[in-house]
């Protein structure tokens, strides 16, 4: 008997015993099995602690308003396990992901039987779909790391590193450079390797170097310039002025604009990518999410939704709601998974606050408000209140909020889905936003 959607993704999170195992040997096998081939299409991988998610979905956008389909994998989703797999504008179906399961699940019990994580299974059932679908291109981020992840069994044209910063510590190593290595592991010889920060670890630019792939340094070999109300891409082979502010909130948007303007120069497109198609794209791109601010109406505060789960995501938070000031206090609804850094996610927004409502999390990783208190005590520097989940802690918030008032939900993919469903079923959330399957975050 097939499979539903949700059974699948059920069944997914008990095949293998671990739910992070990095390594591409699982990978390799099955798709060789499959007879699966490299895609002969570009192919734009982005890796990074923080910005990989806007600079792919600025790749996506622009590709897509220059009239290319493009296949994007992003995770982990926010409400939508469909979220993770799109073609062009839509996500894929649920007959596709299933069909697409019961092949890969075919060969993977082939004897010997080859054991799979889920993100595993997702990132093989992406490569399959995109294939399928004869797409233009390939825009793949990375889910952790680089050198192991799963996205790493496919060349790409170009890769692009955004950002370093502490986070999966147990997995990556726990010194920025330790990391930076993992994430240069995307980098091929002869290939560009394009990275999105001023500030990234020698290592990473040491070892694009040292296997033969091009640098393309923001700040050296690619720049950007602003201007009253609009900016300008000054890279090696297009100079575009003029350019309309992204569609995405906050500021570190025109570094991940350039970052992905930088990765799409490298690469001879069957279309002109002209100046018309990438302001159309900067305009049309949308992440859920990631600094999202949903309006205030009549008698309800404004909303602000942002899964910063780091302390460098935390410090861009904190500088973005700096510059977006609100008429009266700021409310924070927080819930932060038990291995991340709690205490430095909230020293970073120690002073943007008047008031906590800390939210229990979810899942394998989650973690009670009242331990997540005690991990974050005197870092606040306002008060807080306990909450048993997400949505009684909106409700809180919301109560108390006022006129002018704003509420910032942070911390956590698990903790802005839950409040995203919350502001839906109040009819608080922009139409457009829907979602049909529910699955774990990776």
């Amino acid at each position: 008997m097939s499979r539903s959607l949700e059974e699948w993704l059920a069944h997914q999170l008990k095949v293998h015993p671990q739910a992070i195992d990095l390594g591409l040997t699982r990978l390799i096998e099955v798709l060789e099995r499959l007879g699966w081939r490299q895609p002969a299409v570009p192919v734009i991988t982005v890796g990074g602690t923080n910005g990989k998610g806007s600079v792919s979905a600025y790749c996506t956008a622009i590709l897509t308003a220059a009239g290319l389909k493009v296949g994007t994998f992003m995770s982990p989703h926010l409400r939508d396990y469909r979220e993770r797999l799109r073609l062009g504008p839509r996500l894929a179906t649920a007959d596709e992901l299933v069909a697409a399961f019961e092949r890969i699940e075919a060969a993977r019990r082939a004897p010997p039987e080859i054991s799979l994580t889920f993100f595993e299974y997702n990132a093989l059932a992406a490569f399959l779909i995109f294939d399928d679908a004869a797409v233009d291109a390939w825009v793949l981020e990375v889910g952790m790391g680089g050198r192991l992840d799963a996205v790493n069994v496919v060349d790409p044209s170009v890769a692009v590193v955004v950002s370093i910063g502490l986070d999966h510590q147990e997995f990556l190593g726990n010194t920025r450079e330790a990391i930076a290595l993992e994430k240069a592991g995307i980098f091929r010889e002869g290939r560009p390797a394009v990275l999105g920060s001023r500030d990234l670890p020698q290592v990473l630019a040491d070892a694009a170097r040292s296997m033969g792939a091009p640098l393309k340094r923001l700040g050296v070999e690619f720049d950007y310039a602003q201007d009253s109300g609009s900016w300008a891409y000054l890279g090696p082979r297009w100079q575009l002025a003029g350019l309309p502010r992204p569609a995405l909130q906050g500021a570190t948007q025109l570094a991940n604009a350039a970052t992905a303007l930088a990765a799409l120069e490298e690469i001879a497109w069957p279309v002109p990518l002209g100046a018309h198609a990438v302001a159309q794209g900067l305009a049309a791109a949308r992440l859920e999410g990631r600094f999202q601010v949903i309006a205030a109406s009549a008698g309800h505060p404004q909303w602000i939704l942002d899964v910063a789960h780091n302390p460098d995501a935390a410090r861009v938070l904190a500088a973005n709601l700096h510059d977006l000031r609100a008429d009266g206090r700021s409310l924070a609804v927080c819930g932060i998974l038990a291995d991340k850094d709690a205490a430095g996610i909230a020293a970073a927004l120690r002073d943007c606050f008047d008031a906590w409502w800390l939210a229990s999390t979810d899942g394998a990783r989650g973690i009670d408000a009242g331990v997540l208190a005690q991990r974050i005590d005197g870092e606040l520097g306002a008060p807080l209140t306990i909450a048993p989940d997400v949505a009684s802690a909106c409700a809180a918030a919301c109560a108390a909020a006022g006129a002018g008032d704003r509420i910032v939900v942070f911390g956590s993919f698990h903790t802005v889905g839950p409040a995203l469903d919350w502001l839906e079923e109040r009819g608080l959330l922009p139409a457009g936003a829907q979602h049909e399957y529910t699955a774990p975050p990776r």
